[in-house]
């Protein structure tokens, strides 16, 4: 006796006799499904707690389009086909949603073994599956309403493109399953670009809760992923030389890799990588190749040691940064942050950045309290800077809180022999440090010494530029990776970078 088969195997086999390719390549040949298109299949319908919610993230260009429309024929003349019921697919956009119900159209039409077993109704993008009656939907956020329905399945296409943590659209059409125990609910898209966003929120809560009623599927590059790094290629595009053309994804990651303009949209919609899409202010692939160890050697030698300090009290990070120049016009950086211990867990969950383990590491300084003790942080800077024995010839710093830290500083005898400078924070003054420091990075002329705290800021800080092109830096949202380092460092390397070399005219002198 032949094994019965399981709930996906139906869907599988279901697709794969009676579905064909709509369009392109191998137009009307029965579909193929890949291997990870299979497995998520299988972990969707197979799932012994019964599956309630099931994401697949994905790069663009694998197949997300034709699976969508394939699951929704199996379950509008296929084995999951219920007596009367609703099935609908979303989209974000009229001719995302369109494009789904195109797909489902053809693959009916062109197969004649299904003929009469459905209506397809062009001017409402509906397509009615006849043995049972069952009414299939296309919507779009732009266009019909979701309100008033009741679907078994509701199949969601690039939600990626939602910013926020909700839709209204999609609150809409997730809220209408109510009448079904086993309604189910599919989200298939390329990943959002920040945590907040919708997508990125259920992806980290399926992750977190274990929750057996939700399979998800994450196919996506490290986060540190070389872009030309074939193995990343394929962690992202598990369809890659299947109906994923390799020399295309090549091609358009060789264009992101010249411009860096194009990286952040190319690590999101081709690796499928939590990039923000803002005007990232240094491209990743840059700063890895400037990220080399820097030589406290070279600060002790060094005649011109600058310092960037950027403070803050309680919810940001104070960040003090050291630079100079080796014999090569080479810059070395180090990165000292600091952040009050009280309260740390929950900023490192708010924030979804690991300041607890790096407290434990001894890479950021936790002053005692709830928030940072200037005092202790001039203690530290003080002693370190002895240890090492570096002398520091400036002091480059925002004037917020600074007269609370200078006389911190004058009572622990914290650079009682340099000049104190301050900087000005608007555009004008920070935009022709963002200009030195990204020239440097460029020319490869700086050594940040791979600290995770740095690393963050440049990971994460955006650039926003006013109506007469002055450029400075912006974090992209109030909590989350902070850019408190890149701060003090565009100010402590302005005099090293600066073009003609000496003081800039728009800070102010403070002389210890």
């Amino acid at each position: 006796m032949p094994k019965k088969m399981t709930r996906g195997e139906r869907v599988i086999a279901f697709i794969e006799t009676f579905c064909v390719v709509p369009e392109g390549t191998g137009v009307g040949q029965p579909m193929v499904l890949a291997p990870f298109q299979k497995k998520w299949i299988k972990a969707v319908y197979d799932n012994k707690a019964v599956t309630r919610r099931a994401i697949l993230a994905i790069a663009r260009k694998n197949g997300k389009t034709a699976l969508i429309a394939s699951i929704m024929l199996a379950h509008i003349i296929g084995p999951e086909a219920v007596r009367n019921s609703q099935v609908v697919s979303g989209a974000m956009s009229r001719d995302q949603a369109a494009l789904v119900f195109n797909l489902a159209a053809k693959m009916l039409q062109l197969n004649s073994d299904l003929d009469g077993l459905y209506r397809v109704v062009t001017s409402g993008k509906r397509i009615i599956g006849m043995a049972k009656n069952v009414e299939y939907r296309a919507l779009a956020a732009d266009g019909t309403t979701a309100h008033g329905l009741s679907p078994k399945l509701a199949v969601l296409d690039e939600v990626g493109q939602i910013k926020g943590p909700m839709s209204p659209f999609v609150e809409a059409i997730l809220t209408s399953q109510g009448a079904y125990e086993d309604a189910i609910q599919i989200f298939i898209s390329t990943q959002a670009s920040a945590d907040a966003d919708f997508f990125s929120m259920i992806i980290d809560d399926a992750e977190r809760s274990g929750d057996p009623k939700t399979v998800s599927h994450v196919y996506c590059a490290d986060q540190n992923a070389d872009l030309m790094d074939k193995r990343q290629w394929k962690k992202a595009n598990p369809a890659l030389g299947i109906f994923r053309s390799e020399a295309d994804l090549c091609e358009q990651l060789k264009q992101a890799q010249r411009l860096p303009s194009m990286e952040a949209s190319s690590r999101n919609l081709l690796l499928n990588q939590r990039v923000s899409l803002d005007s990232l202010a240094f491209a990743p692939g840059i700063v890895k190749e400037n990220n080399g160890e820097s030589s406290w050697d070279v600060f002790r030698a060094s005649g011109s040691v600058h310092l960037g300090l950027d403070l803050s009290r309680r919810n940001d990070l104070t960040a003090a940064v050291i630079c100079c120049l080796d014999e090569d016009e080479v810059m070395h950086v180090k990165t000292f942050g600091f952040t009050p211990r009280g309260g740390v867990e929950e900023r490192s969950r708010r924030d979804k950045v690991p300041y607890r383990e790096w407290v434990d590491r001894e890479v950021l300084y936790a002053p005692d309290g709830d928030v940072v003790d200037y005092g202790q942080v001039c203690e530290y800077l003080k002693l370190r800077l002895w240890e090492e024995e570096v002398s520091v010839s400036t002091i480059q710093f925002d004037d917020w809180q600074i007269l609370e830290f200078r006389a911190a500083a004058e009572r622990v005898g914290f650079g009682t022999t340099c000049q104190w400078q301050e900087v000005r924070q608007g555009y004008k003054s920070i935009s022709p440090r963002v200009q030195a420091l990204e020239t440097a990075l460029l020319q490869r002329r700086v050594l940040l010494d791979n600290n995770p705290i740095m690393n963050m800021a440049l990971a994460n800080a955006i650039v926003v530029s006013d109506p007469a092109g002055n450029r400075k830096i912006s974090k992209p949202k109030q909590h989350g990776p902070k850019v408190d380092a890149l701060l003090a460092l565009l100010m402590a390397a302005y005099p090293l970078l600066a073009e003609p070399e000496g003081i800039p005219s728009d800070v102010g002198f403070w002389i210890a």
